[in-house]
């Protein structure tokens, strides 16, 4: 496992489950650096933060999941971290696979947790997530099983070369593109998903924002 490892933790009303998602990365990746961006939250998310994770960033105002995952990136390197894994708030990941996507950059530059569209992801997220990793998958010319999925681990150096724009949750999709196209190695892995807390993706919204990148993209217009 390569270490140093941060963990980053994007973070918006995340109060009542921030605390277990912590623990449960303490347990799984012991000695790992727990960094917590709270997104301009109205509960107690900071106070949580303060209490349990090691770095915590705190934006007065909702900015976006892109932008507290890389302001969160940017602490990391910072911090001398050699590998970054990042992890929702809401509790949806299973801390217990962390060391499954860490370990697989022993091979590969990024690692992606894999979740399965059948079961409990609702459907509506069903479609768009596939729609979207079959996009991504034709532009980087490569299977890409979940395009849109939070739970990833990567090397300091994916970090360090690789500028994805957008604040919100196009972020993710096009860092595994610019990714990809700047020759970096990625590897899916099957995670569990649990589905409970409300979801901030804005189901209108934030999949036009996943589709004009993937659009850009796909035309060539890289920025």
């Amino acid at each position: 496992m390569i270490m140093p490892l941060a963990c980053v933790i994007p973070a918006l009303d995340a109060g009542g489950s921030l605390a277990a998602v912590i623990s449960g990365l303490r347990a799984s990746l012991p000695g790992a650096s727990i960094i917590v961006v709270d997104d301009g939250s109205a509960d107690d998310t900071h106070a949580v933060a303060r209490a349990h994770a090691d770095t915590v960033m705190r934006f007065e105002r909702n900015r976006g999941k892109g932008a507290a995952l890389r302001a969160g990136a940017s602490a990391a390197l910072a911090q001398g971290a050699r590998a970054v894994l990042t992890i929702d708030a809401d509790g949806q990941h299973d801390h217990t696979a962390a060391p499954r996507l860490v370990t697989a950059l022993d091979d590969a530059d990024i690692a992606v947790g894999a979740r399965a569209r059948a079961g409990a992801m609702p459907v509506g997220r069903r479609v768009t997530n596939a729609l979207a990793s079959a996009a991504v998958g034709a532009i980087v010319r490569a299977a890409v099983p979940d395009a849109q999925s939070g739970f990833r681990a990567m090397r300091r150096a994916v970090l360090e070369r690789v500028h994805a724009t957008g604040d919100r949750y196009e972020f993710e999709t096009e860092f595994l593109i610019r990714a990809a196209h700047a020759g970096f190695r990625m590897v899916a892995v099957p995670v569990p998903t649990r589905y409970g807390a409300p979801s901030h993706f804005r189901a209108v919204r934030d999949t036009a924002r996943v589709v004009r990148t993937i659009w850009r993209h796909r035309s060539g217009a890289f920025h």
